[in-house]
Formats: C-alpha cells, structure tokens, sequence
C-alpha cells in the first residue's frame, strides 16, 4: 500500500498514542458512569452481538495467521482489515452496551473456584484490551507504509494479544451470560 494515502496520513505516532490512550480511558469513564440512557429494549442483544463479534475476530486472526504462514498476503490483509472493522464495531457495541446498561456481577455465591477464574479472565481481558490498542495501530501503521519488518516486530506482541483478548472476551462473555438481567 502507498504510503501517501489518508490512512496513513492519519495514522502517526501521534495519533496512535493519543488513540491507545483516549480509548481506554473514555471506557473507563463510561464504566464510571452511574446514570444509563434508555435506548430501547434492542440494546439488551449488544452483549451477544459482542461475543459474536468476538468470536469471529478470533476466526479472522487465525485465518490471517494461517495466511501469512502460506505467504497468502491478499487474504493475510484482508483477514487483517476485517480484524480492525470488527474491533471497531466492538467498541461501537461495547460504549452503547455500557452507556445503557449497568455492569453484571458475578454471583457471589457461584463457587471461590469458578468465580477465581472469572475474574482472572476478566481482569487480564480487560487490561489486555487496554494494551493492544496500541500495538494493532503500530502495526497497522507500519503495513501501510510496507515498514514490514518493524510491522512483523509489532505484531509478535500484537498477534498472542489481541487472539487473547478476543477469546477471553468470548469465555467471559459465556461465564456471565446466565446472569445478565
């Protein structure tokens, strides 16, 4: 890809760092937030819609993996752009879901052993997610100026992440379904 086009353009140290930061800490606020807005009964789907979507960004990264080992650069990219719409549409869904709706706790009496591991699930998942924000927009900065080497540096952290983030999203997801009200 060239590397005068608008993306990158958009796309610079500056703006990756502000982005990894900003996201972050506007979910965090969101979280904060103690008053919910009533957007209608459809937003009661968005926790589903969420593990769907991360459910087929996990699909999408192996495939992209998979790809890239084949030398499959045409798909390997696509994969990857899909990854980044999905992502996108994640945080879309995730802000309207919290912006309407109070967290779920998990069940105090569920057990120390299942609610340990929930909560470890959740806690690495979220600080995680935090994490890769910035290492997926370095990598995706460093693909659309075909910086490939720093590109394949980045995504050693990016790549385990992000597949972490996107599965534990989907197991937290499973673990907390049954008590969403």
């Amino acid at each position: 890809m060239q590397s005068g086009n608008n993306i990158t353009k958009a796309l610079n140290d500056k703006t990756i760092n502000i982005v990894a930061i900003a996201i972050p800490v506007a979910v965090a606020i969101l979280l904060g937030i103690r008053v919910k807005v009533d957007l209608g009964a459809w937003t009661n789907a968005l926790p589903h819609i969420n593990a769907l979507i991360n459910t087929l960004t996990s699909v999408f990264l192996v495939m992209a993996f998979i790809a890239i080992k084949k030398n499959n650069i045409p798909l390997h990219r696509t994969s990857m752009l899909i990854c980044v719409g999905l992502g996108v549409l994640f945080l879309v869904t995730y802000i309207l879901y919290h912006l309407t709706h109070h967290s779920t706790s998990y069940p105090k009496d569920a057990g120390t052993v299942i609610r340990s591991v929930y909560y470890f699930l959740l806690i690495t998942h979220i600080i995680l997610a935090a994490v890769v924000v910035y290492f997926v927009l370095k990598a995706l900065y460093f693909a659309f100026n075909s910086d490939f080497e720093r590109h394949k540096k980045v995504v050693k952290w990016a790549y385990p992440i992000w597949l972490y983030v996107s599965v534990s999203g989907v197991l937290v997801y499973l673990m907390i379904s049954p008590y969403y009200s």
